[in-house]
């Protein structure tokens, strides 16, 4: 079942300015899946070059248009690689998301394959981090539950790590994922989106890993967002 899934499973790696990284994570991420694709939102480094040596499949934004609107090129690209109207036959029905950074490891593709392999339902699936809490810094600990605890209220069910990244999603859900946020309120977005469209968020347990890496998150700007987002939800 699990290499049934893995078959029909794409990757969409969002990058900007990671030309240290992307061409490990991706050349990792292929040997896991024969599906690849990199988002290069708008760099002016070597990422889009590194991204094709390592075998992946690349789409260039031509400036920087946020995380957001990065997941959602990927994700309209493998729609339509499994739209056989236009005549590709990849049947591409789970599209698994991870950071070019480092933070996620693509060997732990894996566990969410085999997550997917047992589900009877509608399922988002995300990372979790918070089993795995000692390396995590304690302001984005203290963080990362509060905003978990909001986003769950908001979502209805018990989501522990909200912040995470790395997702595997059902492909009959990408429609509804193509709207939203551009840059990384996507993330919370999606999470409200699929809950009111009746899919079950299931956490998969992940390393916690910290790179080098600087984050690119705007604190002052990237937390206005959210809490609009939020008000503008509870509204709802």
């Amino acid at each position: 079942m699990t290499e049934n899934i893995r078959s029909q499973t794409a990757a969409v790696i969002p990058a900007y300015q990671d030309e240290k990284h992307i061409g490990d994570i991706a050349r990792r991420t292929r040997e896991r899946l024969d599906h690849v694709l990199v988002v290069d939102d708008g760099s002016t480094d070597q990422t889009e070059q590194r991204a094709r040596e390592a075998g992946a499949e690349v789409i260039v934004h031509t400036q920087n248009q946020g995380k957001g609107e990065a997941i959602k090129t990927g994700l309209a690209h493998w729609l339509g690689a499994a739209n056989p109207s236009r005549g590709q036959d990849r049947q591409i029905t789970w599209v698994v998301l991870l950071d070019s950074d480092g933070q996620h490891l693509p060997e732990e593709i894996d566990r969410f394959l085999l997550a997917a392999g047992s589900v009877t339902r509608p399922t988002f699936f995300i990372g979790n981090r918070m089993d795995d809490v000692a390396r995590m810094p304690l302001v984005r600990r203290v963080v990362n539950r509060y905003m978990s605890n909001e986003i769950s209220r908001v979502c209805g069910q018990k989501i522990p790590d909200t912040q995470n990244g790395y997702r595997m999603l059902d492909r009959q859900l990408i429609p509804d994922m193509l709207g939203g946020g551009h840059r990384f309120d996507y993330d919370t977005e999606a999470l409200i989106i699929a809950s009111r469209k009746g899919y079950r968020i299931e956490s998969v347990p992940i390393t916690t890993v910290y790179t080098d890496q600087v984050s690119k998150i705007h604190p002052v700007r990237d937390s206005l967002r959210f809490f609009k987002m939020m008000r503008r939800y509870r509204e709802l």
